[in-house]
């Protein structure tokens, strides 16, 4: 006979041992460490990256950054002028010489003196050298030059030779002052410049326009060895950013989504792209599901990225630890207190972050206590029938 007393002990020593086997979503980590063929330990309880913490609160918003992004201002304040188009190889030129009278080096005398007394030279092509040739003058640098100052150069190489000459050139054919447009556009190529000047939305409308969704393109402007990279929301938001294209630009469209993380008691756990140009700490909890009313702690949400070091000074961190530009940072929100909403409204999630809710202390009791009610269940179903037995 098996006495009360005896399952009244067994069921102790398994509630004892209970938080050994409560339910796990895998190994636990005695198992992965007993089964390792080697471990590297670390000396702390962190993986050796240091971090700092700030609590979200409404003194901290302001100086919080905002998704990374370069600015086509950073060009100089050239880009904000019409760029003056300069001649290069490939580019047609026709060249016009004036004389103040006949009898000079380019009108015969016998010519007689007729309104505008001047020449004009055959167009032709300035070489890959840059250079072109004028009679007289000899061979001229045109590369690099405006028209203008390649007419003052001929018109100084001449002054010993003509009566007073003056000279004016005319662009034929434009070769040379051209940008490219490459990417998810409709018509990718290149394309001249106007000499009244092209900004870059002009050129991506005359490779006709986008072809991705707004939120989710983006705009890298280089120009020699400088390159900018910003949203195309922002450029076409902010006109300050939709600078004058230079000869030589590429400009590259290309779409990306940004992501977020999310981790812990949230009602869902994965990757979530934003939808949308920006996204709030409201926006990206509500797209994980909300906060799990059986697990989340509200007062312990957590977001990690990195921060930029003179945005933590503001902040009033102390940063003297660090000696990187990017200091690894976890956010703290409370969404237990009633404010939390308007403060989560002002917080951006930014590309790459890693949002996480902590589990509740009350978890892992639960957990426990749902485990003793099973087993204490099944110990007084099975005292049940050793008593029917025993009769």
């Amino acid at each position: 006979m098996i006495c009360k007393r005896s399952l009244g002990l067994l069921f102790v020593l398994l509630l004892a041992g209970a938080c050994s086997f409560l339910p796990r979503n895998g190994p636990d980590e005695a198992a992965i460490l007993e089964k390792s063929a080697s471990h590297l330990q670390a000396d702390d309880a962190t993986l050796g990256y240091n971090y700092v913490v700030v609590d979200v609160n409404r003194e901290v918003i302001p100086f919080v950054t905002k998704d990374d992004s370069s600015s086509f201002a950073t060009f100089g304040a050239s880009s904000a002028e019409v760029p003056s188009i300069r001649l290069g190889a490939g580019d047609v030129i026709q060249i016009t010489i004036f004389e103040d009278q006949s009898g000079g080096l380019f009108i015969p005398k016998e010519a007689g003196v007729r309104p505008g007394n001047f020449v004009t030279l055959p167009a032709q092509e300035i070489g890959r050298d840059g250079m072109i040739s004028v009679p007289y003058a000899g061979k001229i640098r045109a590369a690099g030059n405006t028209p203008s100052a390649v007419e003052d150069i001929i018109e100084r190489q001449l002054e010993e030779k003509a009566i007073n000459p003056a000279v004016t050139i005319e662009v034929v054919e434009a070769n040379y002052p051209r940008a490219s447009v490459i990417g998810e556009v409709k018509e990718a190529g290149v394309f001249t410049l106007r000499n009244s000047g092209d900004r870059v939305l002009d050129l991506v409308a005359q490779a006709g326009g986008i072809t991705g969704e707004d939120h989710e393109t983006f705009v890298t402007l280089s120009r020699g060895r400088q390159s900018a990279k910003i949203a195309y929301e922002a450029l076409t938001a902010n006109p300050r950013e939709n600078v004058f294209v230079a000869p030589g630009d590429n400009i590259n469209i290309s779409s990306e989504s940004k992501k977020f993380y999310a981790f812990g008691a949230t009602g869902s756990v994965g990757e979530f792209t934003f939808g949308a140009a920006a996204v709030d700490l409201n926006g990206a909890v509500a797209q994980a599901v909300g906060l799990d009313d059986n697990q989340a702690d509200p007062a312990h949400v957590f977001i990690y990225r990195t921060e930029h070091r003179h945005a933590l000074k503001e902040m009033g961190v102390d940063v003297s630890g660090f000696e990187q530009h990017d200091i690894p940072t976890v956010y703290r929100a409370n969404f237990r207190k009633p404010d939390s909403f308007f403060m989560a409204r002002n917080f951006d999630v930014r590309d790459g972050d890693v949002v996480y809710v902590s589990n509740a202390d009350s978890v892992a009791v639960s957990k426990f206590f749902g485990l003793a009610t099973t087993i204490s269940g099944d110990t007084v179903q099975i005292d049940g029938d050793l008593s029917n037995l025993s009769n």
